[in-house]
C-alpha cells in the first residue's frame, strides 16, 4: 500500500455525468480536486441513449446550467439534432431534447476537465473508502494506492458489483467492455450503509448501412433551435434526421417464444428494473394487447455507423435480438454491431443521505447519481453539481446549499430521494413537482443563477449574460405595458385581427388574449425586435399565466409555514406521545430537517404532523 503524496480537498470517484459536474463545481469554487475514473477514455460516456434532455430532464439541464454547470454548454456544442417537446402544451411542461454525437460529447467534456486549473484527472479503480472516527479521509484503488482528501463524492454509476446479462450468460462488468468495482460496496456496508440492488438495460446498436430508411418515418429537428445553456447565443449548424420504426405481431411472437432465454423471466436477475423504461420483453408481457411498440432510430455520432433503437432495450440472447429486429419493416437485413444487455448493480439507499447529499453515517462522504438509485444522465448531473458544491462548501467551512422544492426540480428530486423508499430507479417527471408552473426551463436562471454567483460558481461571463437578460425582461415588460394600440392604428388592427377594438389597449393587454402570441406582437411592433427571444418568451409567459403563477406563489407561501418549522437532528421522537411506532421509526430513520419534509415521508400521517407541531410549541413555550 502506498500514498500518492498529494492531499486534495475534494476527491470525486467516477467520471460520468455526475462525477464531471461534481469535480468541475468544486474546482471552480476554488478547491483542489481529484477526479478518479476507471478509464480516461470514457469521461462523460453516454452508456445508453446518446441524448440529453426530454420531459422534466430538460428542466434539470437548465438548472444545472443556471448554477454554473457544464452539461448545457456541452450538448449545445455537440448536439446533432435538437427538438422542443410539448410545444402545444403549457409552458410548465415544454422541454428541450437533443441527440448528441456521443464521441464529441465525451471528448469535449474531457477537454474541459483537463483544462480546469485546480482539477486533476487520473485513472484508477476505487475499491475502498478510508474512514477514521466516522470521517472520510480518502480512497484506496485496486492497485493499493491511497489518495487522501477532506471530502469524497462517490458517483459510481452501474459499476458497484456490476453484473452484465446477455441471454442466460452473465459476467462481471460495470459497462460493456469495462470492469466492475467489486470491493467498494462491501467497504461502504462495513460502515453501516444499507446496500440495495437495481437493474437497467440498453438496446443493441445497429449498422446504419443495413437499415432501409426509405421504409421508416423521417423525423427532422427543429428549424429554429432553442439552446440548453443560457450562455449559448444560437445554434445554426446542420442537423441530422432521426426515424420512427414499429415492432409488429411477428416481432412480439419471436420475443414471447424466447422468454425462457431472458434472465429477467428465468429468475436470474435479482435487481428491480426501471418502471418507466422497461425492456422490450417486459413490454410484450405487460401489454399483451398492444400490436406494436414505437422506436426512435437515432444516430450515435456523425462519423460512425451505429444507430440507437430507443425503447428496445433487452437482455435476450444476440440471436433472438437479431431475429426480432429482422422481423421489423425496414430492418429485414439489419446487422447488429453491439448486442443489447441488462446490467445489475449495487446502490446505496438514499434515505441515508442528508439534503446536501452527504451521508448520515460517514461525515464528508457524498453520493451522486446512480449510486443513489436514480436513472438518467440529467438526474445524475443535477445530483453531481450539488454534491460537488456541498463538498467544496464543507472544505471552505461554509454553510451547505440546499435547494427547496419551490426553487427547482433539483430540490424536488433530492427531497424525493431522501424521504421516499427506492423501489425502482428514480426518474424525473414534471408531475413530481407541485409547483411546476414556477419551475420552468425559461426561468431556471432567475431561480438559481444568483445562488450560483453567491457561492462562487457562476463566472463573470455567465453573470453578465444573466444580468443582461434580466434587464431585457424588465425593459420589454415596461414597453408592453406602456405602448398603447388604438383603433386609428389601422395596420396593427388589421394584422392582429382587432376589428372589435373600441378604445385603446396596451400591448400587454393584447398579449393576454389566447389567440395572440409574442411573435404576432413583435411583427407589428419594431420596438420589441431589440430584445432576445429568451427574454420575450419569459415576458409572454409572465403575462399570459399571471393569475396561475400568482396562485402558485401563494401556495408556496402557505407550504413554507411548515417548511420553516425546523426539526433538530437531535429531536427525541420517543418523547413525543400519540404517534404510532411505525411513524416514530420512520422519523428516527430519515431524520427530516423540517415539518414539511416530515409530512412527505411515506406513512407519516397529517395527524402525526399535528402532534409533532403541538409538541414543538409546548417545548418552546
Amino acid at each position: 500500500m502506498s500514498n500518492y503524496g498529494k492531499n486534495y480537498q475534494v476527491i470525486v470517484v467516477g467520471a460520468g455525468h455526475a462525477g464531471c459536474e461534481a469535480a468541475l463545481a468544486s474546482a471552480r469554487m476554488g478547491c483542489t480536486t481529484l477526479l478518479l475514473t476507471i478509464g480516461l477514455d470514457t469521461v462523460a460516456q453516454m452508456s445508453c441513449n446518446p441524448s440529453i434532455g426530454g420531459l422534466a430532464k430538460g428542466h434539470l439541464v437548465h438548472e444545472v446550467d443556471a448554477l454554473g454547470g457544464e452539461m448545457g454548454l456541452n450538448i449545445d456544442a455537440t448536439g446533432i439534432q435538437f427538438r422542443r417537446l410539448n410545444t402545444r402544451k403549457g409552458p410548465a411542461v415544454r422541454a428541450a431534447r437533443a441527440q448528441a454525437d456521443r464521441m464529441a460529447y465525451s471528448a469535449r467534456m474531457k477537454n474541459v476537465i483537463e483544462n480546469e486549473a485546480l482539477l486533476d484527472l487520473k485513472q484508477g479503480l476505487v475499491e475502498e473508502v478510508l474512514v477514521e472516527q466516522n470521517r472520510i479521509v480518502g480512497v484506496k484503488t485496486r492497485e493499493g494506492l491511497e489518495f487522501l482528501g477532506q471530502t469524497v463524492v462517490l458517483t459510481t454509476g452501474t459499476f458497484m458489483r456490476g453484473l452484465i446479462h446477455v441471454g442466460l450468460n452473465h459476467y462481471a462488468g460495470g459497462r460493456a467492455g469495462e470492469p466492475s468495482a467489486e470491493g467498494i460496496s462491501a467497504s461502504l456496508a462495513s460502515y453501516g450503509l444499507r446496500v440495495g440492488r437495481l437493474k437497467t438495460g440498453t438496446p443493441a446498436r445497429l449498422s446504419a448501412r443495413s437499415i432501409d430508411f426509405s421504409k421508416l418515418e423521417r423525423q427532422a429537428g427543429d428549424k429554429v433551435v432553442k439552446p440548453f445553456s443560457f450562455m449559448t447565443g444560437s445554434i445554426d449548424r446542420k442537423q441530422v434526421d432521426c426515424y420512427i420504426a414499429e415492432t409488429n405481431e411477428r416481432t412480439h411472437e419471436i420475443i414471447r417464444n424466447n422468454l425462457d432465454k431472458s434472465p429477467l423471466y428465468a429468475g436470474i436477475i435479482e435487481g428491480i428494473g426501471p418502471r418507466y423504461c422497461p425492456s422490450i420483453e417486459d413490454k410484450i408481457v405487460r401489454f399483451p394487447d398492444k400490436n406494436s411498440h414505437q422506436s426512435f432510430i437515432e444516430p450515435e455520432c456523425l462519423k460512425g455507423s451505429e444507430m440507437y433503437p430507443s425503447g428496445l432495450s433487452t437482455s435476450l440472447p444476440p440471436e433472438v435480438q437479431l431475429a426480432y429486429f429482422r422481423s421489423m419493416v425496414g430492418f429485414e437485413s439489419v446487422e447488429i454491431m453491439r448486442p443489447g444487455y441488462a446490467i445489475e448493480y449495487d446502490f446505496i439507499e438514499p434515505m441515508q443521505l442528508k439534503a446536501t447529499l452527504e451521508t448520515r453515517v460517514i461525515d464528508g462522504l457524498f453520493h451522486a447519481g446512480q449510486i443513489n438509485g436514480t436513472s438518467g444522465y440529467e438526474e445524475a448531473a443535477g445530483q453531481g453539481i450539488l454534491a460537488g458544491i456541498n463538498a467544496a462548501r464543507q472544505c471552505q467551512e461554509q454553510p451547505p446549499v440546499v435547494i427547496g422544492r419551490d426553487q427547482g426540480y433539483l430540490g424536488v428530486m433530492i427531497d424525493d430521494l431522501i424521504t421516499q423508499p427506492t423501489t425502482d430507479p428514480y426518474r424525473m417527471f414534471t408531475s413530481r413537482s407541485e409547483y411546476r408552473l414556477l419551475l420552468r426551463e425559461d426561468n431556471a436562471d432567475q431561480r438559481l443563477t444568483e445562488l450560483g454567483r453567491k457561492i462562487g460558481l457562476v463566472s463573470d461571463e455567465r453573470w453578465r449574460c444573466y444580468v443582461e437578460k434580466q434587464k431585457q425582461v424588465e425593459a420589454a415588460m415596461s414597453f408592453l405595458q406602456d405602448t398603447k394600440v388604438t383603433s386609428s392604428d389601422s395596420l396593427t388592427v388589421e394584422k392582429l385581427n382587432l376589428g372589435d377594438l373600441k378604445s385603446g389597449v396596451s400591448l400587454e393587454q393584447l398579449l393576454r388574449r389566447p389567440e395572440i402570441n409574442i411573435q404576432d406582437v413583435t411583427s407589428v411592433c419594431s420596438g420589441l425586435r431589440d430584445y432576445s427571444p429568451q427574454a420575450l418568451e419569459q415576458v409572454e409567459i409572465a403575462i399570459k399565466y399571471e393569475g396561475y403563477i400568482k396562485r402558485q406563489r401563494e401556495q408556496v407561501k402557505r407550504d413554507r409555514e411548515q417548511e420553516d418549522v425546523k426539526l433538530p437532528e437531535t429531536l427525541d421522537y420517543d418523547a413525543i406521545p400519540s404517534i404510532s411506532t411505525e411513524v416514530r421509526e420512520k422519523l428516527k430513520k430519515i431524520k427530516p430537517t423540517s415539518l414539511g419534509q416530515a409530512g412527505r415521508i411515506q406513512g407519516v400521517t397529517p395527524a402525526a404532523i399535528a402532534v409533532i407541531q403541538i409538541y414543538l410549541r409546548k417545548k418552546s413555550s
